[in-house]
């Protein structure tokens, strides 16, 4: 797997008709540069919105069920069902790529991600001169929903692997497993080509509910769960305009007869799914992704908790020089986060940060402060105010944003309220100070703060900040 992001040589067009709204429909795929991600772009509309496929833009509340597709939306914009599209560039290891579209759904094809695929490759794909950002799961990370019997899990591993377990309780379809290690070896011939699928019930059902005005039998196989009256045959071929007869064979297997391009085909369009969904992270990732009856929703929930890694990875990478295990910055880091200085640098690393919402600091309270000379001869206290400061330098770190101008903003405390001092504290102590967001708008933070000796709360205080030039 190569270490440097891609783009492709030429542009490129597909043509066709969108599963759920029918649209006519032609997606251009164009070369971009370095660091640009994937964009859809709206050319049909005025002013060409764009809409960057990432998890901060995936809408839920739409015509089309986010269990039946993925929509992205931006400025009232939106695309629907995207997530074929996604895997197509995600499984061919594309990082910049700029998709136009004249309407509000890419094309179905053949229900698979190979269409998107063979024009990506007829494109040509080349390499780039910027490295490959990657967000990499150094820990075990569990997604669950425990009333669907959905499980996610991210396991730390050197490259990118995702198995996936489906189970729909159904003698129709049954229990199938799949799983993918390599991309580059697997995903053209072996998961690409899987097509998208649905029971016979659910036919009627999406009929009713409006959707896949643009399906046909050629574009899903459908798998036969129930017998059908000839009325009720005929109803459907009305409805999706099918002149052609309809077979529908015996229970359990695929109306007309379709055959299966694997023995596994649902379950391996399940894993393409869910490629396609977690390249909203907006990175390549690392990681064995396994997956227990993964869904369209399920999948956007659990990529909105990778990219939460990514962008805290993206600021930490930005500071640290070193990596410390239990340490996300230490002392050096934290003189290019602050600009505070001896004597008045009172915090020594920063051991848990979730950008935006939590943070932990460390100050380790040695004999040597300079404030014990006269706080107080011969019984050396740290002064209260001292500590709201440590807990206001550490709140001052949580503030940092992924592709902030950090450097050239100052953290000012415009109030403090409930402060309450409990215990003294003295030299030899560690002060570990927790700092929790509680309103961010715009430039102005309130955050909750509490500083720790020992398990034993010593100091509590609520903290107004605002964020301005230097």
């Amino acid at each position: 797997m190569s270490d440097n992001q891609k783009t492709i040589k030429k542009t490129i067009s597909f043509g066709g008709r969108g599963l759920h709204t029918g649209n006519e429909t032609t997606l251009t795929f164009k070369p971009a540069p370095e660091n640009y991600g994937v964009r859809f772009v709206r050319v049909d509309l005025e002013n060409q919105p764009e809409i960057e496929a990432i998890v901060e833009n995936v809408e839920q509340n739409t015509s089309i069920d986010s269990l039946r597709g993925t929509t992205i939306a931006s400025n009232g914009a939106f695309v629907h069902t995207i997530e074929h599209v996604l895997a197509a560039i995600y499984g061919l290891q594309i990082d910049n790529i700029r998709v136009e579209i004249n309407a509000n759904e890419p094309p179905i094809g053949d229900g698979s991600a190979l269409p998107f695929v063979h024009k990506l490759i007829e494109a040509g794909i080349e390499e780039q001169n910027e490295p490959k950002d990657y967000v990499v799961i150094e820990e075990p990370l569990s997604y669950r929903d425990e009333q669907r019997g959905i499980e996610f899990a991210a396991l730390p591993t050197d490259d990118y692997r995702v198995t996936v377990m489906i189970d729909y309780k159904n003698p129709a379809l049954g229990s199938q497993h799949s799983g993918l290690f390599s991309l580059e070896n697997e995903f053209i011939t072996e998961f690409a080509p899987a097509r998208t699928f649905c029971f016979l019930h659910e036919v009627e059902t999406l009929i009713d509910e409006g959707l896949i005005k643009g399906g046909d039998l050629e574009s899903a196989v459908v798998i036969v769960d129930r017998k059908l009256s000839d009325v009720e045959v005929k109803e459907i071929k009305k409805k999706l305009d099918i002149k052609s007869d309809i077979k529908l064979g015996e229970s359990g297997g695929i109306l007309n007869d379709k055959p299966l391009r694997f023995k596994n085909e649902p379950c391996r369009h399940k894993l393409v799914d869910l490629i396609g969904d977690l390249a909203l992270v907006g990175a390549p990732i690392k990681a064995q992704i396994l997956a227990a009856r993964p869904g369209h929703q399920s999948n956007i929930e659990f990529a909105r908790m990778i990219r939460a890694i990514y962008k805290k990875q993206k600021i930490t990478k930005k500071y640290r020089d070193v990596i410390t295990k239990g340490v996300i910055f230490d002392n050096v880091a934290i003189q290019k986060i602050l600009p505070h200085r001896y004597p008045f640098l009172l915090i020594d690393n920063v051991t848990e940060f979730e950008p935006g919402k939590r943070i932990v600091g460390i100050k380790n309270v040695t004999f040597n402060e300079p404030f014990f000379i006269g706080h107080f001869p011969g019984r050396p206290i740290m002064p209260g105010v001292l500590i709201i400061e440590a807990m206001a330098q550490t709140g001052g770190i949580l503030l940092l944003k992924d592709g902030a101008d950090f450097e050239n903003k100052l953290v000012f405390f415009m109030s403090m309220d409930n402060v309450k001092f409990r215990k003294s504290v003295v030299p030899g102590d560690q002060l570990v100070m927790e700092l929790t967001m509680l309103k961010a708008r715009r430039n102005t933070f309130k955050m909750g703060g509490k500083a720790f000796v020992k398990g034993e709360l010593v100091c509590e205080a609520e903290m107004m900040a605002g964020v301005v030039d230097k």
